[in-house]
């Protein structure tokens, strides 16, 4: 399950998930947005490639909830992706969310020994997801207010994933930095399904 507001993803245990809006949008006019996010040809291809590794996905696969934890959304192996509506303000917001998730979903998908208690596995799929999504282009950079002209997307990636870790209940702040630095090189440079980074 993501935590945290940047999109990322920890091991999926406990939904953190309520009925009550606190504000963004409600859970009716995000399921729009998803519904619109599918269409996206990013979505369209990250869905089609998880087909192809043998993961269907059904209709109700990504869903809009409103959450009581500060977070965007998340993966959650067996029962799909979660986008935060009460998080979300904008289309661009509910696309890069489904994005980045996919690319969890994918990497279970494929990883038939993923395990997201794992620092190291957990790292890998964070790094993947943050460079493949978009999560770091420099445009949202400096929305975040974050202004660095070189270098900027790997220092995003690497902040990103740090905070994602945080929240894994089996990764302290040094296991998680020392599996992210020893997965980086490999996992950074798998663009799977992608041919190179988009």
């Amino acid at each position: 399950m993501a935590a945290g507001s940047d999109s990322n993803s920890a091991p999926p245990s406990g939904n953190s998930f309520s009925s009550a809006a606190k504000d963004g949008m409600t859970v009716e006019e995000c399921e729009t947005m998803i519904q619109r996010s599918l269409r996206t040809p990013s979505v369209k291809f990250l869905r089609e490639h998880l087909e192809k590794s043998g993961c269907n996905i059904a209709s109700n696969f990504i869903k809009a909830v409103n959450c009581d934890q500060k977070m965007s959304g998340g993966y959650v192996r067996g029962e799909g992706i979660v986008v935060c509506s009460n998080y979300m303000n904008i289309q661009d917001e509910v696309n890069q969310v489904v994005i980045h998730e996919l690319i969890h979903a994918y990497d279970d998908c494929r990883a038939a020994n993923l395990d997201w208690t794992n620092c190291a596995h957990h790292a890998c799929s964070e790094i993947r997801a943050g460079h493949l999504s978009g999560d770091c282009h420099y445009k949202r950079e400096l929305l975040r207010g974050f202004v660095k002209i070189r270098g900027h997307e790997q220092e995003c990636v690497r902040r990103r994933v740090m905070k994602s870790l945080a929240n894994n209940p089996y990764c302290s702040e040094a296991a998680a930095k020392d599996a992210m630095e020893a997965v980086w090189e490999t996992c950074y440079n798998d663009t799977k399904p992608f041919d190179r980074a988009p």
